[in-house]
């Protein structure tokens, strides 16, 4: 959640603006709103996200002429979703560095890798003797030994996160990290650093089953290693998936010295 310092707000009665000061604690969710009532003809919802955006000065009720009421977003509100955008282009950058990061590093191992795949597996059941469910995994990265040998190739899937809350909601979600262990022979979550150069969590918060990665200094480090579960092979469906996407190119000089510098993960997870 965004924490909003104490804002003027207008409330009207009878036409005349009164002005109180409140402290409103705004989040994704109303971003989201105001960005659909922004391109919208700001018909109300009178929910009780709207009610919190009124509170805060983001949203402004207006009164048509016959009578109905609309919504129109305030200068501070459009204030608001601009510095949101920044934040989310700011947040994408860093997981997309991070996500060529690992990926590079992967390849420098001599791994074939992909990145933003979209490959089906196979979740437990919600029962014990009932079916085996499906679903559409999209880890950041995935890659496979470089050999001949169809046991051998070693699946490896890394999940990049470079913000806390985004790392707090996949741990929510045990049936996405279900799908990337069903991939992968070694599940890895990459922890970026904040603002401050701090790790978003500790290590010991990743689930067991995973590994984790940090930054210290500058270097990708193993802060715990992901336990190596046996698989014979990949299934057909995942076969075909790689086969019809394109792996992360070979590095040039300059992408080399660049990783020279960033330790050698590769070593410690790649072989």
């Amino acid at each position: 959640m965004l924490a909003i310092s104490p804002l003027a707000i207008n409330t009207f009665t009878d036409d005349k603006p009164a002005h109180s000061t409140l402290p409103v604690a705004l989040g994704k969710i109303h971003a989201r709103r105001l960005r659909e009532i922004y391109r919208s003809a700001g018909w109300p919802c009178q929910d009780l996200i709207e009610i919190e955006l009124l509170a805060g000065g983001m949203l402004q009720r207006v009164a048509g002429p016959a009578g109905h009421e609309t919504l129109r977003v305030t200068d501070a509100g459009v204030s608001y979703l601009a510095a949101t955008l920044v934040r989310n282009r700011s947040a994408l950058s860093a997981h997309e560095a991070l996500v060529e990061r690992v990926a590079c590093e992967m390849v420098r191992a001599g791994r074939i890798t992909w990145r933003g795949l979209g490959l089906r597996a196979q979740l437990p059941p919600l029962e014990e003797g009932g079916k085996p469910r499906w679903c559409i995994a999209r880890p950041d990265v995935f890659s496979i030994r470089n050999t001949s040998v169809a046991e051998y190739v070693d699946p490896i899937v890394h999940e990049i996160k470079v913000r806390r809350s985004d790392l707090l909601g996949d741990l929510r979600r045990p049936d996405k990290r279900a799908a990337y262990l069903d991939l992968g022979g070694e599940c890895w979550y990459v922890l970026g650093c904040d603002a401050k150069g701090r790790c978003i969590a500790d290590p010991g918060e990743v689930p067991a089953e995973c590994g984790a990665l940090v930054i210290e200094n500058g270097r990708l480090v193993v802060a715990r290693a992901a336990p190596r579960r046996a698989r014979q092979s990949l299934p057909l469906g995942v076969w075909m998936a790689l086969a019809k996407a394109t792996p992360v190119s070979g590095l040039n000089e300059d992408e080399q010295g660049m990783l020279g510098k960033c330790g050698s993960l590769g070593e410690a997870v790649g072989d």
